[in-house]
């Protein structure tokens, strides 16, 4: 975000202006400055221009003739070089004002992404401090161009709503840096999801925090993002600095989704490796849908095997009771079996829709 209450003068002279200000106090003209300097005239005439900085070498020369310290100079012309760097941002941001309006703005400043702005201006600097990038063509270059493939993997450009898309995975990476895990084990991971079922299982209500520390001690980062308006994603998987990084948004609200979604991406991370990104419920050019479906598996073979399903099927006609005893028996959690059925429509939408845990995460 944007430092708050800077102090940007509405301009700056060039150290030049005082330069020549004082050569006239001193009634010595460019030449003779030169000389004393031990300085090429028309170097001299370029800083009287302001066409040319002021050096270190030549501030300390300056000091000597003109009696101003060196400090002075090199102030000055520290203060104009940034005066006029801001102007050419300024000129950015003109450019990326078309560019800032593609953007889900009013939910990425509730959610309190980036800081209020009444100004077409404030917002799209906003979004490139957001970003951090320096103008928006960097955006381009990296969501769709992938000119960084080591951070960024995928083009968006083939995707419905790639702006949304960028942003949520945008705010993913800034909660996953503020996270500190330990170094990735992949064993550790693995004996990890025993553990993490059980808490499926259990749903306690800081089942999310209990979660992401099981996952810290393995050195796997998991962090919620809401989602943004026209980018509904599940959950996104992917690598940064050396660490696996789940991000979930919990759209649906429903336990038995909010697992599937982790265990899925948990998948994607011990059988696929580095080098993808997977985004969930968004489809783009470089999806690779053999893998979506190994991961489906493992998530279906931890949350509820094939067998296990079959065996609630052969015990119809299902009620709430029996739906109990089977997750007791199979350690998964009601709400699992239920919406696993209903998502194969093998049973009534209206069957156990109470026994679905409700979850709100912050």
């Amino acid at each position: 975000m944007l430092q708050q209450n800077q102090y940007n003068p509405q301009t700056r002279p060039h150290p030049g202006e005082t330069l020549e200000e004082k050569l006239g106090e001193m009634g010595m003209g460019p030449k003779e400055f030169a000389i004393r300097t031990g300085k090429p005239e028309k170097t001299i005439t370029a800083v009287l221009k302001g066409s040319s900085s002021i050096t270190p070498d030549m501030a300390i020369r300056f000091e000597n003739v003109t009696r101003i310290p060196a400090h002075f100079w090199m102030n000055a012309q520290k203060n104009y070089d940034e005066f006029t760097a801001r102007k050419r941002q300024q000129v950015v941001i003109e450019k990326a004002l078309e560019w800032a309006s593609c953007f889900p703005i009013a939910a990425m400043t509730k959610f309190g992404w980036i800081s209020r702005q009444t100004t077409k201006k404030g917002k799209a600097a906003e979004l490139l401090a957001f970003f951090g990038f320096s103008d928006h063509d960097a955006w381009e270059d990296y969501y769709f161009k992938q000119q960084l493939r080591v951070a960024f993997r995928i083009s968006l450009a083939s995707t419905s709503e790639p702006y949304a898309l960028s942003a949520w995975l945008r705010m993913g990476e800034l909660q996953a840096a503020n996270q500190f895990v330990k170094v990735y084990s992949k064993k550790a991971f693995k004996n990890a999801l025993p553990k993490i079922k059980a808490i499926m299982a259990e749903h306690p209500p800081n089942f999310f925090t209990q979660l992401q520390d099981y996952c810290a001690e393995a050195g796997v980062k998991v962090v919620y993002t809401p989602c943004l308006p026209k980018a509904p994603l599940n959950g996104a998987v992917r690598w940064i600095n050396d660490h696996p990084v789940i991000q979930l948004s919990g759209r649906h609200k429903r336990n038995d989704i909010f697992w599937f979604t982790f265990f899925h991406e948990a998948g994607h991370i011990l059988l696929h490796g580095k080098k993808d990104i997977f985004l969930e419920d968004v489809e783009y050019s470089d999806k690779d849908q053999q893998k979506e479906k190994e991961a489906d598996d493992f998530a279906a073979s931890w949350l509820l095997s094939r067998e296990q399903e079959e065996e609630v099927l052969a015990s119809a006609p299902l009620d709430d009771q029996l739906i109990y005893e089977f997750a007791r028996k199979f350690g998964t959690h009601p709400g699992i079996i239920i919406g696993r059925l209903q998502h194969r429509k093998l049973i009534h939408p209206s069957l156990g829709k109470a026994i679905i845990e409700k979850i709100e995460l912050a």
